[in-house]
């Protein structure tokens, strides 16, 4: 069984986030990028524990993005991964980052499981794992916390309101995962070094017919001041949340 993880380079969640060109594009300039939590922690170390077990023959990667991405890659591959390709285009668009990443994982083929993060930590928009089922015309299963794979049928657990939902279903599959699938794993020294002499293929974009663009960024208002009140006088205080505090 070959497993195709998809992931996403997303800015440190340290960085000092800003915008250029009017405030319609994401200002990288000394912005670190790391691999999306999600992807790591939960899509690539089950698919890692699959292999070890036994279950999966391969482990490959696929990003979409520039080469200012490939550092990003390149750890996932210290980790564990087999070998990666990156689809060299820009897009921030999440329909076509599925459909490139559908028509590579078509044009190699053989692909069983497809395991990415429920959503990357930038956008948040927790749509291009569906995208890519869709494309591929694959089962999906959205928001799971565990996976076990037994011939050709997978037991997947996903959260659901109230509880927890049980599926089983058949590979081909594509997966989103999210906490409780796996735990984080740092890659080690033997992993670093192999790391870079691993595949990594470059391959062009099938497409630039992005279905969304950004129209504007904002940056979220700034917090209003604390006021305090003395705890003797509570009389002030009530009066405050009566007259200037506001409901949610």
């Amino acid at each position: 069984m070959k497993i195709l993880v998809c992931v996403a380079p997303v800015p440190d969640t340290t960085s000092k986030i800003s915008f250029t060109d009017n405030d319609t594009k994401f200002n990288t300039a000394g912005v670190t990028m790391i691999i999306n939590p999600y992807d790591e922690w939960y899509a690539l170390v089950r698919a890692l524990e699959l292999k070890e077990a036994g279950t999966a023959s391969a482990v490959h990667l696929i990003t979409v993005g520039r080469a200012d991405a490939e550092a990003v890659i390149r750890k996932a591959l210290a980790l564990g991964g087999d070998e990666a390709v990156r689809v060299d285009m820009d897009s921030i668009d999440p329909a076509t980052v599925a459909a490139e990443i559908a028509a590579y994982a078509q044009s190699v083929g053989g692909y069983d499981l497809i395991l990415c993060g429920k959503e990357s930590i930038d956008y948040n928009n927790a749509v291009t794992p569906a995208m890519i089922a869709e494309a591929l015309d694959m089962d999906y299963i959205g928001f799971a916390t565990k996976l076990e794979i037994s011939g050709t049928t997978a037991t997947v657990n996903r959260e659901v309101d109230g509880g927890e939902e049980t599926d089983l279903v058949n590979l081909p599959l594509v997966v989103s995962c999210q906490k409780g699938m796996a735990e984080q794993r740092i890659p080690n020294m033997r992993g670093i070094m192999a790391a870079r002499t691993k595949p990594l293929k470059v391959v062009p974009a099938t497409t630039s017919d992005e279905k969304s663009k950004i129209a504007k960024f904002e940056m979220p208002p700034a917090k209003g001041g604390v006021k305090m009140f003395e705890a003797d006088n509570m009389d002030a205080l009530v009066d405050a949340l009566h007259s200037q505090a506001k409901v949610i």
